[in-house]
């Protein structure tokens, strides 16, 4: 399932890099791209697991970047 997420108060493109990588490395995620410029995050994991892996991608979120916020 590939879902895209709207970013809130994502302040470094740097920090867009580090959410991204982490992202990719979560188990059941077949890609994911973070984008500074649009303040947009796209995340393609599998079905089954999108709402855990989702959970888990909120966390990796808030330790790069505290203050960002992604909207469902």
């Amino acid at each position: 399932m590939k879902k895209k997420f709207k970013l809130q108060d994502l302040d470094c493109a740097n920090c867009a890099a580090k959410m991204e990588d982490a992202i990719k490395k979560l188990p059941g995620v077949h890609d994911a791209s973070v984008s500074f410029m649009t303040q947009k995050m796209m995340v393609d994991a599998e079905d089954a697991q999108f709402d855990d892996i989702m959970k888990q991608v909120v966390d990796v979120c808030a330790k790069v970047e505290p203050d960002c916020k992604i909207l469902f």
